[in-house]
């Protein structure tokens, strides 16, 4: 569970000395305050994820500090508890916007249970205002017929609950589109949960996807809900789906063909109603000939496949992409508008864009920093993407050099664009080369490419 800061307003210190040092051995920080006039103060001036708070108190009771709180307009949970409680005061507290309702003595167990719940529903809170706003700021983009015909393909399938696997390079857009799937299906008003499996140590993954109970492993002190958990009733989004490991795709196929799961250490199921769609840029059905992804998994998520174009082969899209991504960092930083010139355009048109769609939004704020006042042209191009200009000549044969000096040039190309389109993270680089990492080291140190800002995967 994620570290907390908690906000605990009580008149009797016993019950204030118990409840903080519960949560701080748990790992959580915890503030007391035993007025809840001195509690109001504090909620204005400091954030706290969860405000636990008796009712009955000397002066101001809870349920006056719990009407205070929500018409200030602080979003935080806040959790009421009494000795003396009645359905008539749970009622009229949950009325007023309380989480939840809790009767004295109350177990450490069922507090951290009920501070993870009020975690997940901010964050899942969160999560649906971050993406209703990234859909209206940071929509996708586009205008050529190869997104057209895309897209036509993503109003099909989006309404049903089919799964979808989208494939594609690096930094072409594939959460945006899960994310958009997601916008226009059933479950739209539901949770919409992320997982990056190739970001995950192998050693965490089950609990990162199934969740873990108490005590299951050292360090467990409470119970997690893991990603299916939290995306119950919408969708879950496996991102680099070809890099999970063998085991862990035999327990995820249980899970898509029974709809429950078990958490680590756990001793029943638990139902779960996700749809999945997963997406990588991996050759999956090479990966089951070779052996490293099962096929009952490949033929369980692989049902409708999107495959999303890299930025080359939709350059109709990188005038709009270039305006669109300079208006939002623009207006993101307070900076003063700029203008492309069209040779600046036809000059971004011309680069291979390894890195794709991402590449070139990075690329385009770097060019507004680099713009000579309030207009890029050419030579800021230039200056921002040195080697653009050679693009085309390194797209064909090399016509200099013996074979092996033209070999070399042609592995150290591919390299430098492999490392690009991994964000140059050195075990992925290598993956997707089919390289050990001592490998790459040595092949990198003989064709003198620069690894010393690359990144190493996660210990």
């Amino acid at each position: 569970m994620t570290k907390a800061h908690l906000l605990i307003v009580d008149d009797e210190p016993n019950t204030l000395a118990s409840l903080s040092r519960a949560f701080r051995l748990a790992g959580h920080e915890a503030t007391v305050c035993d007025q809840p006039a001195r509690a109001l103060e504090l909620v204005k001036n400091q954030h706290f994820d969860l405000i636990l708070s008796d009712v009955v108190m000397p002066g101001k009771d809870g349920i006056a500090l719990l009407e205070e709180v929500k018409s200030l307009g602080v979003t935080t949970p806040v959790v009421m508890m009494s000795g003396q409680a009645h359905i008539e005061m749970a009622v009229r507290a949950t009325r007023l916007g309380a989480l939840d309702f809790l009767e004295k003595p109350i177990s450490t167990e069922k507090l951290l249970l009920t501070l993870e719940n009020a975690l997940r529903l901010t964050r899942l809170e969160q999560e649906n205002r971050d993406l209703r706003g990234s859909l209206g700021k940071h929509e996708l983009i586009w205008k050529s017929s190869t997104m057209a015909a895309l897209m036509a393909q993503v109003e099909r399938v989006a309404a049903s609950e089919t799964r979808v696997c989208i494939l594609g390079e690096t930094g072409t857009g594939k959460e945006l589109v899960s994310r958009t799937l997601h916008q226009k299906s059933q479950r739209s008003a539901g949770p919409f949960v992320t997982l990056n499996c190739a970001a995950v140590p192998v050693e965490l993954i089950e609990s990162e996807l199934f969740g873990h109970e108490k005590g299951s492993f050292t360090g467990a002190a409470a119970r997690h809900l893991g990603k299916f958990e939290q995306a119950h009733g919408g969708t879950l989004f496996l991102d680099e789906i070809g890099d999970m490991p063998l085991p862990m795709q035999a327990k995820l196929l249980r899970v898509l063909e029974e709809g429950e799961l078990e958490r680590v250490g756990g001793s029943g199921t638990v139902k779960v109603d996700v749809r999945v769609i997963v997406a990588t840029h991996r050759d999956l059905a090479e990966q089951v000939r070779q052996g490293k992804f099962r096929q009952d998994l490949f033929h369980r998520i692989y049902v409708f496949p999107l495959m999303l174009p890299p930025l080359r082969e939709r350059r109709d899209d990188i005038p709009i992409l270039v305006e669109h991504f300079a208006a939002q960092i623009v207006r993101q930083n307070n900076w003063k508008s700029v203008t492309f010139s069209p040779q600046a355009i036809a000059d971004l048109k011309k680069h291979s864009w390894p890195g794709n769609v991402r590449e070139l939004r990075n690329t385009v704020e770097r060019l507004l920093l680099l713009a000579s006042g309030n207009a890029v042209d050419t030579s800021t191009v230039r200056l921002a993407l040195p080697l653009a200009s050679s693009t085309e000549a390194t797209s064909s044969p090399l016509q200099h050099g013996t074979l092996a000096e033209r070999i070399d040039q042609v592995e150290r190309e591919i390299i430098l664009q492999e490392l690009e389109r991994q964000q140059h993270h050195i075990t992925n680089t290598a993956k997707a080369l089919g390289l050990e990492r001592s490998h790459l080291y040595k092949k990198c140190q003989q064709l003198g490419v620069e690894l010393s800002s690359a990144k190493k995967a996660p210990e």
